[in-house]
C-alpha cells in the first residue's frame, strides 16, 4: 500500500482537486458543465450543507478523491451516507488509495451517527467491483432512474 493522507478538502483545494473531478468524467466518459462544478465545489466548502469530499494526498500531490451525502432514509431515525464518487488517478490504482477513501468515508459516517454508508458503480467497471466487493456487500438492489432536465 502506498503511503496516503487522507484529508478533508478545504477552500484552498480547488486547483488540486478539479484535475481529479476532470478525470472522474473523462473515465465515466461524461462532461459536467462548469457552473454545477462551481456550485458542487461551493456546496463542499459549506459546512451547512450534507456533501463532503476528501482528497488523497501523497506529499503535496493529490491522487484520489471521495464525495459523499449524508441524507434521510424512511427505514431508520439516523442519516445514511452515499458515497457518490469515487476516484483514483490511473496510474496509482491497486495500491490501497481508493480503499483507505472508502474506510475514510466509513469512518465519517460513523462519527456522524449515520446507519449506512452506499454507493453505485457501473456494471462494467470490475476493477472498482473487486475492491467493493472486499469492502461492502451488494444488496441485490437494482436502479432505476428518469432523468428529468
Amino acid at each position: 500500500m502506498l503511503s496516503v493522507e487522507i484529508k478533508a478538502i478545504e477552500k484552498n483545494d480547488f486547483d488540486i482537486w478539479l484535475p481529479l473531478w476532470k478525470g472522474y468524467q473523462r473515465f465515466y466518459e461524461v462532461n459536467i458543465p462548469e457552473s454545477v462544478t462551481l456550485e458542487t465545489w461551493a456546496r463542499f466548502v459549506d459546512p451547512l450543507e450534507p456533501m463532503h469530499a476528501a482528497l488523497a494526498m501523497m506529499g503535496e500531490h493529490a491522487f484520489g478523491l471521495v464525495h459523499s451525502i449524508y441524507h434521510r432514509s424512511t427505514w431508520t431515525t439516523a442519516n445514511y451516507c452515499y458515497l457518490q464518487d469515487l476516484f483514483v488517478a490511473a496510474d496509482v490504482r491497486g495500491g490501497g488509495i481508493g480503499r483507505a477513501l472508502i474506510e475514510h468515508v466509513y469512518a465519517d459516517a460513523k462519527r456522524r451517527g449515520a446507519a449506512r454508508v452506499h454507493w453505485l458503480t457501473h456494471r462494467t467497471n470490475s476493477a472498482a467491483m473487486r475492491l467493493y466487493e472486499s469492502v461492502g456487500h451488494r444488496s441485490g438492489f437494482v436502479q432505476y432512474r428518469k432523468l428529468l432536465t
